[in-house]
C-alpha cells in the first residue's frame, strides 16, 4: 500500500464502493469498468481511478476490475476482516432496533454486550446480546477491551458516558446522541451520525427542484 494521505473525502467514499462492489458480486458479476462502477454510483471514472491510487494498483486497462477481488482489498483497507469488537451503551428504542436490525458481522464487527441502567432491560437479551447493568462497564472494558462503543444515551450524559469509555481504554465511537462529543486524546475517533442533517439534505434537494 502507498505511504501518503488520504483525505477525508476519499475515506468518506470506500464504503460506498464496498456496498457497490459487494452488491455487485452477490449477483454474479465477475467484473466491472471504472466507467459502468461510476455510473452506478453516480461519481466519474476518473474520480474512481483518482481514489483507488491512493491505496495501490488496481484492475487492467481494456478489462477493469474483477469485483471479488477488489471488493476484498477495499474490505481489507476498511479493516472488515479485523472484527473488531462492539458494545452498545444506552438500549432505548435506538439502541434497541440497532441490535435488532443492524448487522453488525456483514462488516467486520462482533456485537458483544449492551449496557443500561433500567431494570426492566437488564438482564434481558436482545438478538442474542445480553444487556448488562451499566454499573458493570468497567469491570466488562477491562476484561474484553472492546474497540469501538455505540453512544445510544441521552444527551445529557453523551459527553459523561464517552469520557468514561476513554479512560476505560475505549477508542471509536459512533454517537447517535445529537450531540458533538470529543476527546483530547488523539487516537480517539468519533463518528456522529445526526438524523436531522440527513433530512435537512433531503429537504433542501426537493425544495430546489
Amino acid at each position: 500500500m502507498k505511504k501518503q494521505h488520504v483525505s477525508e473525502a476519499v475515506i468518506r467514499r470506500l464504503p460506498r464502493y464496498y456496498r457497490y462492489l459487494d452488491d455487485l458480486h452477490s449477483k454474479g458479476v465477475v467484473r466491472i469498468s471504472s466507467n459502468s462502477l461510476g455510473s452506478r454510483m453516480g461519481i466519474t471514472a476518473s474520480q474512481i481511478r483518482q481514489d483507488l491510487s491512493c491505496f495501490g494498483e488496481f484492475g487492467q486497462q481494456g478489462y477493469g476490475y474483477n469485483v471479488k477481488e477488489l471488493r476484498s482489498e477495499i474490505g481489507r483497507i476498511l479493516g472488515v476482516d479485523n472484527r473488531h469488537s462492539i458494545v452498545v451503551v444506552g438500549v432505548g428504542n435506538l439502541g434497541h432496533a440497532l441490535m435488532q436490525n443492524f448487522h453488525f458481522a456483514d462488516i467486520g464487527f462482533s456485537l458483544d454486550a449492551a449496557f443500561d441502567v433500567s431494570p426492566s432491560l437488564i438482564g434481558t437479551t436482545i438478538n442474542g446480546v445480553k444487556v448488562l447493568d451499566l454499573s458493570e462497564l468497567d469491570e466488562y472494558c477491562s476484561q474484553h477491551l472492546p474497540d469501538v462503543a455505540i453512544l445510544t444515551v441521552p444527551q445529557s450524559a453523551a459527553q459523561a458516558t464517552m469520557d468514561r469509555l476513554v479512560e476505560l481504554g475505549v477508542r471509536g465511537f459512533w454517537n447517535f446522541t445529537n450531540k458533538e462529543v470529543s476527546s483530547e486524546k488523539e487516537d480517539v475517533q468519533v463518528e456522529s451520525v445526526h438524523f436531522a442533517d440527513s433530512l435537512l439534505t433531503l429537504s433542501y434537494r426537493i425544495s430546489k427542484r
